[in-house]
């Protein structure tokens, strides 16, 4: 009996399936990396209301974040400085500038300055900041060189992931305590002892994770309360 189909055609299924096994590959792997934080959220850069230059104030001038950003060795929230902080010294300092216009406007007001926030976490996940930077954990580790920015950009993805990986080996992220707010530290950097940059961070980390008993939780509770 005839062939109604050429032999070729016994491929066909083959084909399909390889077709579909591929397609779904790339649909996985473009949401995959597409809809992740990496790509939606890292160099997320909002106009704020007033065109305030970290690069100035912390880098050129060096004041400390903590100026600022007064409460984040004691809460669990890095506040938003009151324009109270800023009129500290723009009453003399650019006392007329019309960029400084809404900052005087706030202050003769009472009404505050609505700063667009720009490093959030989900509201289902629960961040000390005051728990991470009172062990050693720089505001470079995960806000990036603030210090060198002009208009503030996220600079990590602040995913599940990415938070875990730190949670997980957190030795590169510690530093001395008064490094903490140095934007430009490297890990082992102006640390004692002998051996490479490496080398001596990870003594330094091992002994810091000793004496402050830092054992980073890895289970869901840990940030999900």
């Amino acid at each position: 009996m005839a062939q109604i189909f050429p032999r070729w055609t016994n491929t066909l299924p083959t084909i399909f399936a390889g077709g579909v096994s591929t397609l779904a590959l790339g649909v996985i792997g473009f949401f995959w990396y597409y809809g992740s934080p990496k790509f939606t959220d890292v160099g997320y850069r909002p106009d704020q209301p007033v065109q305030y230059s970290h690069k100035l104030h912390a880098g050129d001038m060096g004041m400390d974040c903590r100026y600022c950003h007064s409460q984040v060795e004691k809460s669990s929230v890095a506040n938003v400085p009151a324009t109270q902080t800023c009129m500290n010294c723009h009453k003399i300092v650019a006392a007329k500038s019309e960029k400084l216009l809404a900052v005087r406007e706030s202050y003769e007001t009472g009404k505050p300055i609505e700063w667009v926030r720009v490093h959030k976490v989900p509201d289902f996940a629960y961040f000390n900041h005051s728990a991470h930077v009172n062990v050693g954990v720089g505001c470079s580790s995960c806000h990036g060189n603030i210090a060198q920015m002009e208009v503030v950009a996220q600079a990590q993805p602040l995913s599940m992931g990415w938070c875990l990986d730190c949670h997980r080996n957190p030795d590169m992220a510690l530093r001395p305590k008064d490094k903490v707010t140095a934007m430009d530290w490297t890990p082992g950097q102006d640390l004692p002892g002998e051996g490479t940059p490496e080398q001596k961070q990870l003594r330094f980390a091992a002994a810091v994770k000793l004496e402050k008993h830092i054992n980073p939780p890895v289970n869901c509770s840990g940030c999900h309360r």
